[in-house]
C-alpha cells in the first residue's frame, strides 16, 4: 500500500492520509507517546488517525506540527495509472 508509493503521490483517502503519518513517524523513529505529548492529543486520537478513521482537521494538524510536517493543498487532477493499479489491485497483489 501506501509503504510501496513514492512520498510525493497525492493523498486522496483518509486511509491514505492515515498510512502516509504511520509510515512518516515510523521512519522517522517518532514514539507514539511523543508525538501525543507534543501535539497536545491523545494516543487514541492518533491511533485512529493512522487506521484512516476520521478525526478532526484541527488534530490533524496539530499530529503533523509536532512531527514536523505540514499540509500542502494542491488541484487533485486525475490519478496517475500506478495509484488506479494500487487502489484497485486484487487483494493478493496489492
Amino acid at each position: 500500500m501506501d509503504s510501496d508509493l513514492p512520498l510525493n503521490t497525492p493523498l486522496r483517502t483518509l486511509e491514505d492520509v492515515g498510512r502516509r503519518v504511520a509510515r512518516l513517524r515510523k521512519s522517522d523513529r517518532l514514539a507514539a507517546t511523543g508525538i501525543s505529548r507534543k501535539s497536545g492529543r491523545s494516543r487514541d486520537i492518533l491511533n485512529r488517525l493512522e487506521r484512516g478513521e476520521d478525526v478532526s482537521l484541527s488534530s490533524l494538524v496539530d499530529i503533523l506540527h509536532a512531527m514536523g510536517y505540514v499540509l500542502d493543498i494542491r488541484r487533485a487532477g486525475p490519478p496517475t495509472l500506478e495509484e488506479v493499479r494500487e487502489r484497485f489491485a486484487p487483494d493478493d497483489e496489492a
